[in-house]
């Protein structure tokens, strides 16, 4: 049966444990993985998703809290692996439905929600956790493990309850020389796998590419020849909570002689609480105030912003598309030192062009090695399944692609193909006495926020926006004798982003009127009845006349 098409899920067996994604799976981002077990949720991240250009005007896309919005007090504690936004972004909105559910995580990862939440002027209560501790949540047993990862202080969690032993790697990688010496704890999973994991969920992001991820040191040549060599300044574009990677480039700032200033409200936050808390080490006298920057050469300045992934409101793009005080010119040097985010390919490549246009030499990872990933490859995985020997595996984090080809790696390794499930976001895995199957599905959709508003059913609206973005919109205005039914004066056409001629209006008019003729000839005259007929002849003629699909509004006056 196709995962579209399972029902919703029978009663959980007694002791049994029940698994469900909100986000996270068929996407990179919006992780959030829910466990159910004995009348108790414990929850697994809570991030949100960048929008893609199919879904204009949208900031962010958050998980959707239906399938537990009448169980938010059974929720004993939310766990974040990390501090990333799509794992941490949307925890803000569902603290707004029970400000006071615990929160776990390391002591980087509660730092950066604390911030954030604290502009929501939300306050849970926070538990500090590190590798090696337990933490009883409920009827959970919670265990952490330290793994390595493009953020400092990220954690796997081992999870024990009567129903089994699930281990959730959150993101990984396996860099045998990171830059803060804190490796993925593999004698850890092998402890476990002694124990007996019973059920896998692991990280798929880098599924796809063979052998072993390169190191964040490996990046050192490749920056410090961009600040050989750049003439003038240079602009480095990050994640806001990538520390390995702006560690990188304070270092190469302070070999060259450059004085370095943070760009962007995000970014001055969260590398000043990785410099209060150790994890960010700041050579003394580099940093700048932004007023500064003009006393200095060009020679001697980086500026460190967000924007990696094209985002419109970040300093990047506005900088590209001439909306931010520093305006790019001939010389400037820009690296772009982040992951090219699937689905975010187009608005990178238009910041990339725009900033291009403006005389930047522009330094990405298509051109320079100037980036490594955060997540294992092949070779990391198959040394995991070995060591591990799961019963089950369930790959996470990824796009279909990115799970299909983790799930053939666990068969390569000997997992039986019955023993790996895939799944996507609202497919329910149950865990009973150790074993794992699929069980059915509850709602799991995508959740818009535009600006302050936040979508409820919000799909019908993306469809709506984006036939407004690809044939734009026609109102269509008729005037009714009331006496007589018929039209006082020809229909007006007002369009919004139309690019045909002004042909197709006399043969809209006269389709118009012969529907409504016909109309009233069969005694019709409900006036929303009426609007919809005029809208269902406008769409029917301009889609077998142009093959267009505008979004038309039909509006009937009566006089």
């Amino acid at each position: 049966m196709h995962q579209l098409d399972l029902p919703a899920p029978g009663p959980l067996q007694k002791d049994g444990m029940r698994i469900f994604a909100l986000g996270g799976l068929g996407e990179v981002g919006r992780n959030m993985t829910v466990f159910d077990h004995n009348g108790r949720l414990l929850v697994v991240d809570c991030g949100l998703l960048f929008p893609e250009d199919t879904q204009p005007g949208i900031d962010v896309i958050l998980p959707d809290f239906t399938a537990i919005r009448d169980r938010l007090d059974d929720i004993v504690a939310v766990v974040l692996t990390h501090g990333h936004e799509d794992h941490i972004g949307a925890l803000p909105y569902l603290l707004r439905e029970r400000p006071n559910i615990p929160i776990v995580g390391s002591r980087l990862t509660l730092a950066f929600i604390a911030a954030k939440l604290k502009e929501h002027r939300l306050a849970p209560p926070m538990v500090e956790v590190a590798e090696g501790d337990h933490h009883p949540a409920g009827p959970f047993d919670l265990e952490f493990f330290a793994v390595n990862h493009s953020i400092p202080d990220g954690l796997a969690l081992a999870i024990r309850t009567v129903a089994g032993l699930v281990l959730h790697t959150g993101d990984f990688k396996m860099d045998q020389f990171p830059l803060d010496k804190r490796i993925t704890d593999l004698a850890g999973f092998a402890q476990l796998g002694k124990e007996g994991v019973d059920l896998f969920m692991v990280d798929s992001t880098n599924a796809e590419v063979p052998g072993f991820t390169m190191g964040e040191k490996d990046l050192m040549p490749a920056i410090d020849e961009v600040f050989r060599t750049a003439p003038r300044r240079i602009i480095v574009s990050s994640f806001a909570s990538h520390v390995h990677r702006i560690q990188q480039v304070l270092d190469a700032a302070a070999r060259h002689g450059r004085k370095v200033t943070f760009v962007g409200r995000s970014m001055v936050r969260n590398m000043g609480i990785a410099s209060d808390l150790g994890y960010l080490q700041v050579p003394e006298g580099i940093l700048v105030e932004m007023k500064s920057l003009e006393k200095l050469p060009d020679d001697k300045i980086v500026m460190i912003c967000t924007g990696s992934q094209g985002e419109p409101l970040a300093a990047l793009a506005r900088m590209a598309h001439r909306e931010h005080l520093i305006e790019i010119g001939n010389g400037d040097t820009v690296l772009l030192a982040s992951s090219l985010i699937p689905g975010n390919e187009n608005a990178i490549y238009r910041v990339i062009n725009a900033l291009t246009r403006w005389g930047a030499n522009v330094v990405h990872k298509s051109n320079a090695k100037v980036h490594v990933s955060g997540h294992a490859s092949a070779g990391e995985l198959i040394y995991c399944y070995n060591t591990i020997k799961p019963a089950h595996v369930m790959p996470i984090h990824g796009e279909w692609r990115h799970l299909t080809a983790n799930a053939d790696l666990a068969v390569r390794t000997g997992i039986n193909e019955d023993r790996v499930l895939i799944a996507e976001n609202g497919v329910t895995v149950d865990l009973i006495q150790g074993k794992a199957s699929i069980s059915g599905r509850v709602p799991a959709g995508m959740i818009y926020i535009d600006g302050v508003t936040i979508g409820g059913e919000s799909e019908s609206a993306m469809n709506e926006r984006r036939r407004l973005a690809n044939d734009g919109g026609i109102t269509v205005l008729a005037i009714l004798d009331t006496t007589t039914g018929k039209l006082a004066e020809p229909v007006e056409f007002f369009t919004q982003g139309l690019v045909h001629a002004t042909a197709w209006t006399a043969d809209a008019a006269q389709a118009i009127d012969k529907a409504l003729d016909r109309a009233r000839k069969k005694k019709l005259d409900d006036t929303v009845q009426l609007e919809a007929l005029i809208t269902k002849t406008l769409a029917r003629l301009m889609d077998r006349k142009y093959r267009s699909t505008p979004v038309i509004t039909s509006v009937i006056v009566n006089e």
